[in-house]
């Protein structure tokens, strides 16, 4: 929206003309989705407090949880708004894949929003079923898949690249549907259950989605992309500015969401941002760089795979409790310092995935 306005004034003024460089407006996608955030947020909590949307707690979960009773959660509706809005702003509206990651992510935000409305109804921590939320994020992550095939105009946009090897790609073909429905679906659960201390999730997001704006950028740029040995797809450097709005949106949320935490993101923010870094790796063809950045939330998952395996089959348990940063809980480290290991952890990953876009 307001790109369309500054293109008119440059018209007018040739100084305006400084909207249409991609960083400047990835920059202020970042400001205006952390502006929204901040401002915005003590608003949204003092009325989740006052409709009683309150956060329910596992009753196998650790005891040191129970305080966590009542905190106002669905606070991801606060992150999926800053996106929205920052985004429509700063972005060029006529590029399809804007619209993609934007309506991907708030079909997931819908889904989420579901679940944690159903918990706050009628006073279950289960939420919606497992097999009817699994359902509807198979059909927007199978839908994703369909579209982004059949109307992709290069090879580059379907084949796969693998990291640390220069020109060297995959061609999948059909493929490519499945492996986007997996990345899309498996991203949103994997930032979901990672969702489980106070702001265990959401730095995280934002680190990778900061990332992936930089592949965004690299892989959109004719140049770039060139010297570095990457396929070029034209159009997908607009995504950077999605990439933006989700850092700033975090971060402000974050300045809620820090321990102790005054909200809570629910579903309706962790299983929409979880789908919009599946998806914005998808179309800047880096799912596998996503699986080394986003090694917090695979450790995460594999750990609640590894537990339901080996109890299943051997009826013994590998870790005290699952997802993972429970079981660190049940051996006594504090909250807190969970938290920030995970966070130096996803540091670490997000430099090895950038450093594959030089070392191929």
């Amino acid at each position: 929206m307001l790109l369309e306005l500054t293109e008119m004034l440059a018209r007018i003024h040739s100084g305006f003309g400084v909207f249409q460089y991609l960083t400047l407006r990835a920059i202020l996608g970042v400001l205006t989705a952390l502006a929204i955030s901040l401002l915005v947020g003590p608003a949204m909590i003092r009325l989740l407090v006052r409709l009683q949307i309150g956060q329910m707690v596992r009753d196998d979960g650790p005891q040191s949880h129970l305080s966590k009773v009542g905190t106002p959660t669905m606070g991801g509706s606060l992150v999926l708004v800053a996106i929205g809005t920052a985004t429509l702003c700063w972005s060029d509206l006529s590029n399809r894949l804007v619209w993609v990651v934007l309506l991907v992510t708030m079909a997931f935000g819908a889904i989420g929003w579901v679940d944690d409305y159903r918990k706050l109804a009628r006073g279950d921590s289960a939420g919606l079923p497992a097999r009817r939320k699994y359902l509807w994020q198979s059909i927007v992550g199978l839908a994703t898949a369909l579209f982004l095939y059949f109307t992709a105009t290069s090879p580059a946009e379907t084949q796969l690249i693998v990291p640390f090897f220069k020109n060297f790609v995959l061609e999948i073909g059909w493929l490519f549907i499945p492996l986007t429905y997996f990345v899309i679906v498996g991203s949103s659960n994997a930032v979901n259950l990672t969702d489980g201390l106070d702001g265990l999730a959401i730095m995280p997001a934002v680190l990778v989605a900061g990332a992936l704006g930089i592949f965004a950028y690299v892989t959109g740029h004719a140049g770039f992309s060139g010297y570095l040995g990457f396929p070029h797809i034209a159009g997908v450097g607009e995504v950077v500015v999605f990439c933006g709005a989700i850092v700033g949106a975090g971060l402000g949320f974050l300045w809620f969401n820090a321990y102790p935490a005054q909200v809570f993101m629910g579903d309706v923010g962790a299983l929409a941002l979880g789908a919009a870094l599946g998806v914005v790796a998808v179309l800047v063809r880096q799912e596998l760089v996503l699986l080394v950045m986003g090694g917090v939330f695979v450790m995460e998952t594999l750990s609640v795979i590894i537990q339901v395996a080996s109890f299943k089959m051997t009826g013994r348990r590998v870790f005290r409790m699952a997802p993972l940063h429970h079981h660190f809980e049940l051996k006594g480290w504090p909250e807190p310092r969970v938290i920030v290991r995970f966070w130096v952890l996803t540091v670490i990953f997000v430099l090895i995935g950038l450093a594959t876009l030089k070392i191929r």
